[in-house]
């Protein structure tokens, strides 16, 4: 069976190429203004991009960094990769499907009946359906909700 890439394809720009802008961006400003400034600049100058590079990490830690990088439907299981590691997934040993709709990017968590390579829980940034209703259902996630269901009910 040929198998369908059902992560997004923005996956890799929300892990690698924002985190170095947001991180990057403010250190750049605060070595810029600290060794071109022909004054001294009071150190409260330096609250804001210090108070923003922790709270970007906070931020990435919880919502960006456990994403898995690519996810392949290969129809009775998914190929989850993160890394250069990967793990197949029967639908019968997923537990629940849950999709976030209101967080940017998307995600969709898969928890396991038991853990796996990437432990109890697989997250994973799905294609978006559409930029115009952000309260609409993901048909990435209902598919596999469908799907888990049946490879349950069939075992």
């Amino acid at each position: 069976m040929l198998m369908k890439k059902i992560s997004g394809q923005s996956t890799f720009y929300y892990k690698r190429v924002l985190p170095a802008l947001l991180f990057g961006v403010p250190l750049f400003i605060l070595c810029v203004t600290l060794f071109t400034s022909p004054t001294r600049v009071p150190p409260l100058a330096f609250l804001p991009p210090l108070l923003l590079i922790p709270f970007f990490f906070l931020m990435f830690r919880k919502l960006v960094w456990d994403l898995a990088d690519e996810v392949w439907d290969g129809g009775d299981h998914l190929v989850v990769k993160i890394g250069d590691q990967s793990e197949s997934v029967p639908l019968g040993s997923i537990m629940n499907v849950s999709a976030s709709t209101l967080v940017n990017p998307p995600r969709i968590t898969l928890r396991l009946v038991s853990p796996g390579r990437f432990g109890q829980e697989i997250s994973f940034s799905p294609p978006r359906n559409s930029m115009f209703n952000p309260f609409a259902r993901n048909a990435v996630a209902d598919d596999l909700i469908e799907r888990v269901h049946r490879a349950k009910v069939s075992r």
